[in-house]
């Protein structure tokens, strides 16, 4: 009779030992092989009347290995099931080398195996409100809604193709190539065509580049010729980092290819039709309302964001749970598709605790706290989702709306991710209950340089 025993060789890490005898497999053994003669082909038998004994000579040890192996996986997993142990991944052979498994000699074998078994713990960052969390409030300015009429503007525009630039919102086709400070190209250097709005160059390009036109040429370094924002963008595109002071000290001669100027479109009736085509807005004063209304929308999105991101790092850093770091750094080598060795693992390790301490935390609070999101949540999240892809209110009642809805809805991988982004979010929506929030206004630029809550532990 197979015997599974227990024992505790570290933190939260057991090893468990399965012990099978002949009674225990050898009966699934002379089935198999039974079962093998009947659909073996063997050159000189008719099908099904192979001899067993011709069998086990040919197969016979590999059909005893699999039936040996099976016998134990079994026991081993209806151990772990009636003890209701709440394990990391698989467990894992701590056999060194394979066992000289013998169907002539069949005899008792000891199968020992290593487990991580997940922690009990308690998420005190939510007891007695005791975590503190910032929730900004941006601060809307008209000139933040100038800048969107703007943009608005200009995406609607018509294009001509002045001569010359003669105005910050000329658009002008050019091509970077890799120079000296005198402007002679370097062979092999980088090479790079792209558009850009004058506007987006310093007030002294922006002099340099007044009159030229198509064919024509300047010479400038990166670093004095963009602000930050957008001196990280254009090194971005030319396949450097955002940062890279060394980069942003290089020369390049700009090639003008093309000179275009939008004409900003007029504000009226028929435009704002256009932009908020469900809204009936006939005014400008109306139109500039909508919008900051809009950007109020998404700043105060981003704002709850960062205050979610700042409660998944407190839960995180500060949820008080052990793990068993060794068996786990193990588990990551062997427990994924490709094997990994020990300083790959060891690499990984840390990316992958965070993850884990979230998941562990998470689960306990969605099933502790009884969260759920109902088939019926899921089909009207994803209707919104449809009904922002393809213009809004425009777009509900219509005739196809349910049938994609219906296919959107049999697509797992659609479903198996919606739902997690909205267990998630009433997650958090719960978890703000529980600690303490203070407001504070701040400006947009303010909010964008924020610095992300992040710490690193030690365990």
């Amino acid at each position: 009779m197979a015997t599974v025993t227990r024992e505790n060789i570290g933190l939260l890490n057991d090893k468990i030992t399965v012990k099978v005898s002949t009674e225990d497999y050898l009966p699934n053994f002379d089935k198999a092989v039974k079962q093998f003669t009947k659909s073996a082909n063997i050159p000189g038998f008719r099908k099904g009347m192979v001899p067993a004994g011709m069998v086990k000579k040919m197969h016979g040890a590999a059909i005893f290995s699999d039936e040996v192996l099976k016998t134990v996986e079994k026991e081993l997993m209806g151990y772990i099931q009636n003890e209701k142990l709440e394990l990391f991944g698989q467990p894992l052979s701590l056999e060194k080398e394979a066992k000289n498994l013998d169907f002539n000699q069949p005899a008792e074998y000891s199968f020992d195996f290593e487990v991580g078994v997940k922690p009990s713990f308690e998420v005190t960052p939510l007891e007695n409100n005791k975590t503190t969390l910032t929730k900004y409030k941006v601060t809307v300015t008209d000139e933040m809604v100038q800048e969107e009429v703007e943009r608005l503007q200009l995406k609607g525009g018509k294009m001509t193709e002045p001569e010359t630039i003669d105005s910050e919102d000329n658009v002008i086709n050019v091509k970077f190539d890799e120079s000296d400070a005198a402007g002679n190209v370097i062979e092999g250097g980088i090479s790079k065509e792209n558009a850009l709005l004058v506007k987006y160059f310093t007030p002294a390009i922006q002099e340099q580049l007044k009159g030229k036109k198509a064919e024509d040429t300047i010479v400038f370094q990166l670093a004095t010729s963009f602000d930050e924002q957008r001196l990280g963008w254009i090194l971005k595109d030319l396949g450097f980092e955002a940062n890279d002071k060394d980069a942003a000290q290089k020369y390049f001669k700009l090639t003008i290819t093309k000179v275009g100027l939008i004409e900003k479109r007029e504000l009226n009736e028929e435009f704002f039709k256009e932009v908020y085509p469900a809204d009936n807005i006939t005014t400008e004063e109306a139109f500039r309302a909508k919008l900051k209304e809009e950007i109020e929308k998404y700043w105060n999105s981003e704002a709850k964001n960062h205050m979610h991101n700042d409660l998944f790092e407190v839960l995180v850093h500060e949820t008080p749970i052990e793990l068993p770091k060794d068996f786990l750094k193990r588990w990551l080598q062997v427990g994924g598709e490709k094997p990994k060795t020990a300083e790959e693992a060891e690499k990984e390790y840390p990316g992958f605790d965070h993850q884990l301490r979230w998941t562990l935390i998470s689960d306990k609070l969605i099933r502790d706290n009884k969260l759920e999101v109902s088939f019926e949540e899921l089909k009207e999240n994803a209707k919104q989702k449809v009904l922002g892809y393809y213009g809004g209110a425009a777009a509900d009642g219509a005739e196809w709306l349910d049938s994609y809805l219906d296919r959107l809805l049999q697509d797992e991988k659609f479903v198996d991710q919606t739902y997690r982004e909205m267990i998630t979010q009433k997650l958090f929506d719960w978890a703000e209950a529980k600690v303490t929030i203070k407001e504070e206004e701040i400006k947009a630029d303010d909010f964008v340089n924020l610095p992300h809550k992040h710490h690193h532990h030690e365990h």
